[in-house]
């Protein structure tokens, strides 16, 4: 294995190390020392890729934010409606939050962001620019309501998906949280769905999350 190759190998695992004890401490009460214990790496080399705990946590959030906006970036590029995208796109996330630690790490970082010396608007920001996008297809499309502020409402469901997320962890470990996503967009679809695409679109959650099991 190459030098260059060990040091990819090395940098990656301090990252997954630093997402298994973000996610479960926290940003305050984790430690280098603790990073570095559940990375497998010493000091030294962790301080070779990183001169900080605020730099190892930014590239969590980094890795988590490629992780998830690649996801939002599939559903803009698939062939299917943009609310069904949309809709489809809370239960992959919903689904990375509980299987995957550097998600659910980068998740709770960017929460306690106050913590931080540098804003961390930007994935809130993109995620906000997906669910527009959607929207804005599924208005063309006839599914969405004409003339609803796509805008508003994206600033409305992104952060209405943070605070479902955010409760359904503390109560359950987020083990509800597909049927939370599914209540969320039970009470969302009327204020967005022109009233005849009702008929088809007011169970679509419901589907999905039957679907997925």
């Amino acid at each position: 294995m190459s030098k260059q190759q060990r040091g990819i190998e090395t940098r990656a695992a301090i990252v997954r190390g630093a997402a298994e004890t973000f996610r479960r401490s926290g940003y305050g009460s984790t430690s280098l020392d603790d990073v570095s214990a559940a990375a497998g790496v010493t000091k030294g080399a962790l301080y070779f890729h990183f001169d900080s705990k605020e730099a190892i946590a930014l590239a969590v959030i980094a890795a988590q934010h490629e992780a998830s906006i690649a996801l939002g970036h599939r559903m803009l590029d698939a062939s299917i409606p943009g609310l069904e995208a949309l809709i489809t796109m809370c239960f992959e996330l919903a689904g990375q939050l509980r299987s995957n630690p550097v998600v659910a790490a980068g998740i709770r970082l960017t929460m306690e962001s106050s913590l931080f010396s540098v804003p961390i608007d930007g994935p809130y920001r993109d995620w906000m620019t997906v669910c527009e996008e959607l929207l804005g297809r599924a208005m063309v499309e006839g599914d969405v309501v004409d003339g609803t502020d796509v805008a508003a409402a994206a600033h409305f469901i992104s952060p209405a998906f943070t605070g479902v997320q955010l409760v359904s962890e503390v109560l359950t470990g987020r083990d509800d949280l597909d049927q939370r996503v599914e209540e969320m967009w039970a009470l969302i679809l009327p204020a967005l769905v022109a009233p005849d695409r009702r008929e088809l679109l007011l169970g679509l959650p419901a589907r999905m999350r039957s679907a997925r099991g």
